[in-house]
This record gives structure tokens, sequence and C-alpha cells, in this order.
């Protein structure tokens, strides 16, 4: 008897409801392994990326030359994307002026508009996945728990109709019904972690694309300034100041 008992036999004995709350949980720990491992991949993807734009921007001649390398490669990542919308939106005032309702209030208005919606919507990109995480997280040991309870009620109801309540009839059950506990628990912690870890990298991701946002609203306003005042021939470079902050970032 007691070689038979187990999750096995703890599984055969159970009834829907139990089976329920197990593949409730299988199905949280699913979905949590699946975005811990795509959401990994995919931050790993994005610094990658992001860091060799950032070589290329700061190394860039002129507003232009970076415009133009912009439209003939993949905007693969938020810098490079936010960049590309607050260029082209310095190209459509240069040649059209602003006649959009949007642009109402001048260049450096809309530009602010622009990119805080940028950073906005990226935000929202990389927290998708995380309310999930975060319910399997705190979800999933009460969960267990119940399952625990559950069983264990199963298990006293049979043994009292066997009327067999020795020590080592009772036992053996209630361990089984602890597995439900164990399982919750297994579920829970590595969702919590990765969960607190993506926060992490979320926040300074963020606070990273917040400061390259102020650098690029500096370096095109300061560019659409010399370039009115220069004429039409002189590009848009960056401030000598940024220059030599990216350049000691180097």
């Amino acid at each position: 008897m007691e070689n038979s008992l187990g999750f096995a036999h703890f599984l055969a004995q159970t009834d829907a409801l139990g089976r329920i709350v197990l593949l409730l949980l299988l199905s949280l720990s699913v979905a949590s392994w699946y975005l811990i491992v795509t959401k990994a991949l995919a931050n790993y993807l994005a610094g990658r990326r992001a860091e060799a734009f950032l070589k290329q921007f700061w190394a860039a001649d002129s507003l232009q030359d970076l415009s133009a390398a912009l439209r003939r490669q993949p905007v693969d990542n938020a810098f490079a994307e936010l960049a590309h919308e607050a260029l082209e939106a310095a190209h459509d005032n240069h040649q059209h002026g602003m006649q959009k309702l949007a642009a109402a209030g001048g260049l450096g208005e809309f530009l602010t508009r622009l990119l805080r919606n940028g950073i906005d919507q990226e935000a929202m990109r990389v927290e998708r996945g995380l309310t999930v995480m975060a319910s399997a997280g705190s979800a999933a040991p009460y969960i267990g728990l119940f399952g625990t309870v559950w069983g264990i009620y199963h298990a006293l109801v049979n043994i009292g109709l066997s009327g067999q309540g020795t020590l080592d009839k009772v036992s053996g059950p209630v361990g089984e019904a602890l597995i439900m506990t164990a399982v919750g628990l297994a579920v829970a912690i590595p969702a919590v972690l990765a969960y607190n870890a993506f926060n992490r990298r979320n926040r300074v991701w963020l606070a990273k694309l917040d400061a390259f946002a102020h650098d690029l609203y500096t370096v095109i306003t300061v560019g659409e300034k010399a370039n009115s005042s220069a004429g039409e021939g002189r590009p848009l470079r960056p401030a000598a100041k940024l220059e030599a902050r990216a350049a000691a970032e180097g």
C-alpha cells in the first residue's frame, strides 16, 4: 500500500474538482514560462538593437544623414522608432510648415506630444503579459492550498467511512494532498521572480528612453533654429554639448 502512494495515486483518487484545480495550476505555469522565455528573448534583442542604433545616432554627421539611414533600414527598436517619428515631424515642418491641427503650437509643442506619446506606447508594449505573471504569482499558492484542503477533506471522509483511522492510514492520503500546495508554490515562485525582474528592466528601459527623448528634442529644436538662421543649405547638426556627452558615453 505504501509503495502505491504518490502523485499518480493522488491523481487517480482525486475527483473532478481536484483535477480542475491541477489543470488550472498547470495552465498558469505554462503561460508564465511562455511569457518568461519570450519576453526575456525579446528584451535581449531589443537591448542589442537599441545599443547599435544609439551608436549610429551619435556618430551621424547630421540629422539629414540619420533620417536617410532610418528610411533605408528597418525600425526595429523603440529608440529608432522615436527618432524616426521625430525626424519625420521635423522634416514635414521644414518642408510644409505646421499646417495640421496636431501641430498647433509650433514644432516644440508638437515634438513634446509626439515623443511623450511614443514613450507611452512603448510603456504599454513592455508591460504586456506582466498581468498574467502577477496573477500567477499571487493566486497560484492559494489555488494550491484550496486543492490541498479539498484533498484532505476527501481523504478524511474516505478514512472515516472505512473505519481505519490509524496514523499510517491518515498520513499517506494527507501527505498526497499536500502535493497541491507544492505545485502551487512551484508555479508562483518563478512567476514572482520573473515579474520583479521584468519590472525593474522596464523601469530602466523607459528611463533611458525618456532621457533619449529629451536629447532628441534638444537636438532637433536647436538644429531647426540653427537651420532657420543660417539658411536652407545648412544641415541640422546635434548640439556640441550633446556630441561631447555621446563621446563620453561611448
